[in-house]
């Protein structure tokens, strides 16, 4: 198992359509394409306060691949996501990293 660490940098002011759009339309895709979320996280202390961040856990790079490109080519997503910006870009930038446990990680 590997991990994705991903931090979204979000325009100032769109926070709430950003967490509209994970809460009620991103999380069904994620589930339709096998994309298995570990878990959300705002900063509370440190970090960036206008980011988003998440986790996602996968088999193997290949895995991750495959879904990827899946879930950012479904139409139906492009249209959601179109929507959802109607009123403007809601992401200003993307920080992603891939994380392997060490042999000592509680999380394998």
């Amino acid at each position: 198992m590997i991990y994705e660490w991903r931090e979204y940098r979000i325009v100032p002011g769109r926070m709430p359509a950003m967490k509209e759009r994970f809460r009620n339309t991103t999380n069904t895709f994620f589930e339709k394409h096998g994309i298995k979320i570990v878990g959300y996280w705002e900063s509370e202390i440190g970090g960036e306060t206008s980011s988003l961040y998440y986790m996602v856990a996968w088999r193997d790079l290949a895995h991750r691949e495959q879904a990827w490109s899946a879930f950012a080519s479904d139409p139906e997503w492009i249209k959601a996501r179109a929507e959802s910006e109607k009123d403007g870009p809601i992401v200003a930038g993307i920080h992603n990293m891939i994380l392997k446990p060490t042999d000592f990680s509680p999380m394998q």
